[in-house]
């Protein structure tokens, strides 16, 4: 209080006003306040409850006392009551430069108590604070089904000492212990201290993935533990760690949710003034004040406040049924003005599983021997080779071997000791100018090197599959969608890019480019024209944020989840397109919602005008119209069947692509 009290005391007139408007403004818009409880949804539902609660207050006073004195008491005090909530929220638009189709409503509640049209204001008043309550039942629904994975966390953490105790997540701290029991979700990230087991990583992914956990290896919040006991130490608290962050990509939804309402204010622009105009005309001509009344009661947009942001939380809560989280409900209206999709190769174009296609031995290692040792260290990595090392043991029936020492320090490779030898595994670039000139020439896919107490022991090729449905993908955009041109832009060596751009029927092809060069390149492009960007490494995400719309295809990585518009949790094309038709579904509906209740409440206004309608009536058609709106929106989170057009090709049909392929390539 003691900065408002020094404001009090200000000799100068204009400067004491100047500052008490700057502390409303902060008293309005800071957090904790009363008026941010008053703009919740259970104040809207709260505000409903009253003005009902007066009105029929009131009809009973009028049916059984015959008072209109009493009756006209109980209005006012009801709408006084009522608009609190409601001024206040125009207060705050209006502090910050917001002037929005509300002025409509302010307007009508206003004349209707200069006039004496008492039940008239107060209908107005229900029809807000309704459709207000309405707005939030349709965001709680919707957003259910993002709540539930933030719900999916614990709340507590064993801490390893000499006795387990049990305390809250957000206490723990970095390097402190904490045991994991069996089937238990790992609360924060960190490395195993001991014990050996498996944890399933398959959370948002839908595909399974169990890795082993020994002493060494990094686990991740949110994977739920095997039938083993680990004990662990933090390396991140909860807030930082990986599943905390990929919650908030969920909670960002939510956050942008003012941002979704441009189309709504698009509209609004020439709405507002219209209807203003129009009131004033049939009062000038008429001369006849209750016309002026009716024309803004039935010209109050509802429709346009509340179904446009019904229908795009309503395209969240569907696209998260579908795997699909919109982090940036704008990416709805983007998605379909884009000509351009510039698209990454490694882990969007192609599975991202390569498989081992040979290897080549050094001093006097055999085949088997080398592949069993690198097989049992990379079981602890979750690198992409180490799953088609693992797959190639297992298939030749190698057992793994036990391992010591783990560790995988980002750059410098995976190390381990096995039958105490010293395994490293890394990449060309890493090794000493002795041992790289004793490597085989670079050939075509993906490469590892396994280095034995420091001698090269061997190198693994790799070569990674094209998804299946990548090529009819590319060709589905440009003839059901508005993509006229598709790019592809990697960092895989540029003959191996050009090569694959071919096989997939793309005509421009980019390789060998760094983060920086694709950022730069991407906002080129966007210069041009309205650019999609697909992705899915922590590569792609300073250019995903250059390019006008950017979508991430899984979540490997949390920075790439936090650039993108829109995360596809199954990693999946077909998804892609499903997120395409539901903005197109959401934009559809939001248009038809708002545009058709406007139309109405315009052929209303024409009635009023003349006198055909009066306020009364004028309300009560507005409610009806506002109903079919709201409900027309609401349809977006009904079920439906499938949301995509695009047919996966069948593996009869890709068997001979890709046989024609290779003898082209032969």
């Amino acid at each position: 209080m003691l900065p408002l009290r020094i404001l009090s005391q200000s000799a100068h007139p204009v400067v004491g006003k100047v500052c008490k408007l700057q502390v409303l403004e902060v008293y309005l818009t800071q957090p904790g306040s009363l008026a941010k409880w008053l703009s919740s949804p259970a104040a809207h539902i709260a505000t409903a409850v009253f003005i009902s609660t007066g009105m029929l207050a009131a009809l009973g006073a009028r049916l059984l006392l015959h008072d209109q004195h009493i009756v006209n008491v109980l209005l006012c005090v009801a709408i006084a009551g009522a608009s609190v909530p409601l001024l206040i929220s125009l207060v705050q638009q209006v502090i910050k430069r917001n002037f929005s189709v509300d002025i409509l409503a302010l307007l009508s509640i206003v004349t209707s108590l200069i006039l004496g049209q008492y039940w008239v204001a107060a209908i107005v008043v229900l029809m807000l604070s309704g459709g207000k309550a309405l707005e939030s039942y349709a965001t709680e629904r919707a957003n259910s089904v993002l709540s539930a994975l933030a719900k999916r966390m614990p709340q507590t953490a064993h801490l390893a000492g000499e006795v387990v105790s049990d305390v809250p997540i957000d206490s723990i701290a970095v390097d402190n212990q904490l045991v994991i029991y069996p089937h238990e979700i790992c609360p924060v990230d960190g490395v195993v201290i001991s014990g050996q087991g498996s944890m399933d990583e398959s959370y948002l992914t839908g595909e399974p993935f169990q890795i082993a956990k020994a002493p060494g290896t990094v686990v991740l919040s949110g994977s739920i533990n095997g039938n083993s006991a680990l004990t662990i130490r933090a390396t991140k608290v909860a807030s930082d760690s990986r599943y905390a962050k990929i919650v908030e990509v969920l909670h960002a939804s939510e956050e942008n949710r003012p941002q979704i309402q441009r189309l709504g204010d698009r509209l609004g622009l020439w709405y507002t003034p219209i209807a203003i105009a129009f009131a004033l005309a049939s009062w000038f001509l008429s001369g006849h004040s209750e016309r002026f009344l009716a024309v803004l009661v039935i010209a109050t947009p509802c429709p346009l406040l509340i179904s446009i942001p019904v229908a795009i939380i309503g395209a969240i809560s569907v696209g998260a049924r579908f795997g699909i989280i919109i982090k940036d409900p704008s990416i709805l209206e983007k998605m379909e003005t884009c000509q351009v999709l510039i698209v990454d190769k490694t882990g969007t174009l192609t599975y991202g599983k390569p498989s081992l296609t040979r290897v080549d031995c050094f001093d006097g290692i055999k085949r088997e021997t080398a592949l069993q040792y690198v097989a049992s260290l990379e079981r602890y990595s979750k690198h992409p080779l180490a799953g088609a090392m693992l797959a190639a043991a297992e298939a030749e029936r190698l057992p793994l071997l036990e391992v010591e020492d783990v560790s995988e320090a980002p750059g410098a490779g995976l190390k381990g000791h096995v039958g105490g030898r010293l395994l490293a595994v890394t990449g060309r670039g890493k090794l000493s100018k002795e041992l790289a000139a004793a490597m085989p020439p670079v050939a075509p896919g993906l490469e590892c090197v396994l280095l034995m107490d420091g001698r090269l022991a061997g190198v693994f090729h790799f070569q990674d599959e094209p998804r299946r449905e990548s090529k009819s993908f590319l060709k589905h955009l440009g003839k059901k969608h508005a993509i006229q041109e598709v790019i592809l832009l990697s960092g895989d060596r540029p003959a191996e890019v050009t090569l694959f751009a071919e096989r997939m029927g793309i005509t421009k092809a980019y390789g060998g480019k760094s983060p920086e060069e694709k950022v730069e390149f991407v906002r080129e492009m966007t210069t041009r024209s309205r650019t999609l960007y697909l992705g899915d490494g922590i590569n792609d995400a300073p250019a995903m944020m250059a390019a006008t719309a950017g979508i991430a295809l899984g979540v490997n990585s949390d920075i790439t989840s936090e650039a993108a518009g829109a995360v596809i949790l199954q990693s999946s094309l077909t998804s892609v397109d499903e997120l395409m038709h539901i903005g197109r579904r959401m934009r559809g509906i939001a248009l038809t919602s708002a545009v058709g209740g406007m139309g109405l409440s315009l052929i209303g206004m024409g009635a009023a005008s003349v006198g055909l309608i009066s306020p009364i009536q004028a309300a009560i058609a507005q409610e009806v119209i506002d109903l079919l709106s709201i409900l027309n929106s609401l349809r977006m989170i009904l079920p439906t069947g499938s949301l995509t057009d695009f047919r996966m090709p069948s593996l009869a049909v890709n068997a001979t692509q890709k046989g024609l392929s290779t003898k082209r390539a032969a």
